[in-house]
């Protein structure tokens, strides 16, 4: 089947990044998983066909509404309040010492309905496990690598040279089958992520070799329902020039499916990181609603009181709102790049 990118796919499909149908809900919930997709992993048509625009028939999701959440070993509702706070006990010195195991592995996972991806893990799904720890605690992470590919871990924030997770420091790239130990203390306070750095670089974080990495202030933050958002997108095409697939916690369209349960009048805090490859800029917009805005969440102040925020790769954010009383029902998120939201990055949240 002939490779199309995703402008292509659009235009097969009759749609425009201007055209905005799921933005603005005139095309049906059934329908959004057979015109959203590109072609070059597994898509399918459904029985007789679809018919979008001059006659084409354009590649579409295989038909049903949600992926196999049993058979990817996740399922995006439950990573988005899934913290792991690892294993802890004091040391000599009276510090905290925090532990995980994070093992690689290879794994195919459904990333929309019908539209498998070749994946490489960090703990067999994407995103890896967002690990969780306080300002000023020791963390030791085990790092295992069961993939057929060498790895690493790399975390934002402070750390010798030697726990870079990178190949030239420390134990260098971690070969299939060898495991390697980082150990580093819990600073500076914030949003920050991990991921693989061995070259080629944009593949390891494209095939899924990423997760959330929250070091909380000594302090503290105000209770909140909170939530890790990683914001992501799949190559199905595997040619590097954009995505075929866009999602928050990888499933397209998931939260459309399972609106995210929230309360009025509840603060929330959404732990919001860009992990997209092979397009510079990714963005989260929400409806009928502002949020403040912490910058990597470095500050217990927000600098900005808005509806939309921009990121570009890597750069992460607190988010903190409240839905007022008027608000009861279905309120709309999405990427505000429409291509994006067409091809996956839009959900709701079910305020009540």
């Amino acid at each position: 089947m002939k490779r199309l990118n995703r402008r292509q796919a659009l235009g097969a499909l009759g749609l425009s990044a201007a055209s905005l149908p799921l933005l603005h809900g005139r095309v049906p919930h059934s329908s959004l998983h057979g015109t959203a997709v590109a072609a070059g992993a597994q898509p399918t048509r459904k029985p007789g066909g679809m018919d979008h625009g001059g006659g084409v028939n354009g590649p579409t999701f295989r038909q049903g509404d949600v992926v196999d959440h049993r058979a990817n070993g996740f399922n995006p509702t439950e990573i988005l309040r899934d913290f792991d706070y690892g294993k802890t006990r004091k040391l000599a010195s009276g510090r905290t010492l925090r532990e995980w195991t994070v093992y690689a592995v290879d794994k195919e996972i459904e990333v929309a309905p019908g539209v498998k991806f070749p994946a490489w893990t960090f703990n067999g799904r994407i995103p890896g496990p967002t690990l969780r720890c306080r300002e000023g605690e020791t963390l030791r992470v085990r790092f295992i690598n069961g993939s057929e590919h060498p790895h690493t871990m790399h975390f934002h924030g402070f750390h010798a040279p030697a726990m870079d997770g990178i190949p030239e420091e420390g134990d260098g790239a971690i070969a299939p089958g060898k495991s390697t130990v980082y150990e580093f203390d819990a600073e500076p306070f914030g949003c920050h992520l991990y991921h693989c750095h061995v070259s080629p670089l944009a593949e390891h974080i494209a095939r899924g070799l990423y997760g959330a990495f929250i070091i909380d202030p000594k302090a503290g933050r105000p209770d909140a329902d909170e939530l890790v958002m990683v914001m992501n997108g799949f190559n199905t095409n595997f040619d590097a020039e954009g995505n075929q697939v866009y999602a928050v916690n990888t499933v397209a369209f998931h939260h459309n499916n399972e609106p995210i349960k929230v309360k009025r009048g509840e603060l929330v805090r959404i732990y919001l990181i860009n992990a997209l490859e092979y397009d510079p800029i990714n963005s989260f917009h929400i409806h009928g609603q502002f949020f403040d805005y912490f910058p990597t969440g470095t500050s217990l102040q927000p600098n900005e009181l808005t509806d939309t925020i921009a990121l570009t790769q890597a750069q992460r954010g607190i988010l903190e709102m409240r839905f007022r009383d008027t608000q009861g029902g279905r309120i709309m998120f999405h990427a505000h790049k429409t291509e994006f939201a067409e091809l996956g990055w839009m959900g709701f949240f079910e305020v009540a």
